[in-house]
């Protein structure tokens, strides 16, 4: 229903606010086409893989993304996974595997959201993260590239994290991860890992910022036999200082 209203009774653009009728103007769309770029946060989280991000934390796209996460503006869901599909396109055709004798597509591509807690979901109505992934995939499909969206991980309830330093983010995110369990577990990780012998396991994300989160999926991950390639996220914050 958030997105029908959103498509029938546009807000405006949600990069800059003008009257438009469509959720991001044309203007604003044009920041949603640049060159993606390595990011190395400072320092480096161990276990951290490499990172491609679509662009920086600022301007029209840091407006698109609070819009689409905290006032739900689902319609930004199309835009936004294109976006992410695109940073994930680019690290995928740039890998040395790409050499090996496979062409795009010929080699699948799991892309695995962060998991967002349940009371992050429950907030927001809907895990924002999976329906960009989603939308990620369809943009993947439509380039050529055999994708799915793969969630073998959930998120443990944590307590607010605001009045922690860096480190102890750090050290919070590596204990904030768990494998899925039940009947299907143990087939989930099993198709993942083919995936991964086959072709690549990519992490997403939204934002990257001290890349602690990504480090540490990325360790419960590996921890269940998964290696990722990379970690492609729609936008990274500059930190200073």
């Amino acid at each position: 229903m958030a997105t029908l209203v959103d498509l029938v009774l546009p807000g405006g653009c949600a990069g800059c606010g003008v009257s438009s009728r469509s959720a991001v103007c044309p203007d604003c769309a044009l920041e949603l086409r640049r060159t993606p770029e390595l990011h190395r946060p400072r320092p480096l989280p161990p276990g951290l893989p490499p990172c491609l991000a679509g662009g920086d934390y600022a301007g029209p796209v840091r407006e698109m993304l609070l819009a689409y996460k905290e006032r739900g503006r689902r319609g930004l869901a199309a835009p936004l996974g294109d976006r992410l599909g695109a940073v994930v396109r680019a690290g995928w055709v740039g890998e040395a595997w790409a050499g090996q004798g496979y062409r795009v597509g010929d080699a699948p591509v799991a892309l695995v959201p962060v998991p967002g807690t349940a009371a992050a979901i429950r907030s927001r109505h809907g895990d924002h993260m999976v329906r960009l992934a989603q939308q990620a995939v369809r943009f993947l499909d439509r380039s050529g590239v055999a994708a799915a969206v793969a969630s073998p991980l959930r998120a443990l309830p944590k307590k607010d994290s605001s009045h922690l330093d860096r480190d102890q983010r750090a050290a919070a995110a590596r204990t904030a991860f768990a494998v899925r369990s039940g009947l299907f577990s143990h087939v989930r990780l099993e198709a993942l890992r083919a995936v991964a012998d086959q072709g690549a396991v990519v992490l997403v994300d939204d934002i990257l910022t001290t890349g602690a989160t990504l480090a540490a999926v990325a360790g419960v991950l590996r921890d269940a036999g998964i290696p990722v390639a990379f970690a492609a996220t729609i936008v990274a914050t500059r930190l200073h200082g």
